[in-house]
């Protein structure tokens, strides 16, 4: 296994330590949420924790199967409590425990008890279960590799060219990255991933039974990433070429996709209104190297795969993107920290005339005096047209993610 810190999320599970607070982890199948509690209680053991105050259970682990019943597991817990200090307690894949909403509520209110979680899908956040914990958790969205962990992972003195084309061909999943740069040996792991979350966190959960339809919608999404769709569009499309589905079937298998997080939802923001728009949504994928499984290696189009990457990034450096809405215009992302914003459009070049005033219109037409970026393929020398700012991707990708700046 490839242990490549994630400083990020290490930061912010540090921020929350002994917080009487839930610590909940969540992200897609196989991004590394059980690498990173295991990072975080080997410092927590360079730090003076004793190793019996660490309390670690993997639910996916079949040793632990016992351990799926609230009762049973709230017992082995308890038992294991160590008095008069801290308790450090990691329930790993929680969603296989049966109504384990009751047993972390129940972890919770003890004094000594550190309460860490994950979990492979956005179902154990939604409706009740929310509810039931509201206000007592913090939410820590994992990731696959960002470019810059998989530089780090690669180890090789690539250039930044072949780092990224590797990263998009090759996958970002932390474990593809020991799996070498062979393309039939990626799309084999990448299919594997795929099949398990369609059929354990899709199909499975929301007793969904047309794979075949769902596949075409996930299909149809892998094709318009950076595209604005309706579920009317999908419907209707789907429609025209033999397959008939309805807008809310349509709707249901994209919330359940969501919820695996193999599928990301962008909402639309008017940036002259300030309010979010109901309608026209973008979609991108968790890894832009699993449109080769549901696709083939077909043509590319770089400047949508540089805008699905590019998304990723802004999701661990801002706490929310969305569209931005200028007039008739489109802004590629509006990413959000607190009161600050940072506008961002993505194209493969600029160098192009007609391309660059195109890109640049609607960032001018923003009557605000936040940061306003546009991010390209062309690696040039940063440039600024009118205080915007123009700028290598790969080089933004592989800076130290600050949103700050």
């Amino acid at each position: 296994m490839v242990y490549i810190k994630r400083f990020n999320s290490l930061k912010k599970l540090h921020l929350f330590r002994d917080k009487k607070i839930i610590k909940v982890v969540t992200g897609v199948r196989r991004c590394g949420k059980s690498v990173l509690l295991e990072m975080f209680a080997k410092e927590l053991l360079d730090d003076g924790v004793k190793s019996n105050s660490i309390i670690s259970i993997n639910f996916e682990d079949f040793d632990n199967r016992t351990l799926r019943s609230p009762e049973a597991l709230y017992d082995y817990v308890k038992t294991r409590l160590q008095p008069n200090t801290m308790n450090y307690v990691f329930l790993d894949e929680i969603q296989h425990v049966e109504d384990y909403a009751d047993v972390v509520d129940a972890l919770f209110v003890k004094e000594n008890v550190d309460l860490y979680i994950t979990g492979s899908n956005a179902y154990m956040l939604s409706s009740e279960i929310a509810t039931l914990l509201s206000g007592r958790y913090v939410e820590i969205k994992l990731l696959p590799f960002s470019l810059r962990e998989y530089a780090e992972a690669r180890g090789e003195g690539l250039s930044l060219e072949k780092l990224y084309a590797d990263y998009v061909t090759f996958s970002s999943f932390p474990y593809a990255v020991q799996l070498g740069m062979d393309t039939r040996t990626a799309d084999e792991y990448l299919r594997g991933i795929y099949s398990t979350i369609v059929l354990k966190d899709v199909m499975q959960r929301n007793r969904i039974s047309d794979s075949m339809m769902l596949e075409s919608v996930m299909a149809f999404l892998a094709d318009n990433i950076g595209n604005t769709l309706s579920t009317k569009k999908i419907a209707d499309t789907m429609l025209s070429s033999g397959r008939k589905i309805d807008v809310k079937t349509v709707e249901k298998y994209i919330a359940s996709l969501r919820e695996s997080c193999i599928v990301h939802q962008v909402r639309r923001f008017d940036a002259k209104g300030k309010y979010l728009l109901r309608t026209m949504e973008k979609y991108y994928l968790v890894d832009v190297a699993l449109r080769n499984v549901l696709l083939g290696h077909k043509t590319v189009d770089y400047g949508h795969v540089l805008e699905n990457v590019i998304y990723l990034e802004l999701l661990r450096r801002y706490p929310d993107v969305y569209i931005g809405k200028v007039d008739d215009m489109e802004i590629d992302f509006v990413a959000v920290n607190m009161q600050e914003k940072h506008y961002y459009q993505v194209c493969a070049t600029m160098r192009d005339e007609a391309t660059r005033q195109r890109e640049l219109k609607p960032l001018e037409s923003v009557g605000d005096n936040f940061p306003k970026t546009v991010l390209t393929l062309d690696p040039d020398p940063v440039t600024f047209y009118n205080g915007i700012k123009q700028q290598y991707a790969l080089d933004w990708l592989l800076d130290d993610g600050d949103a700050s700046r």
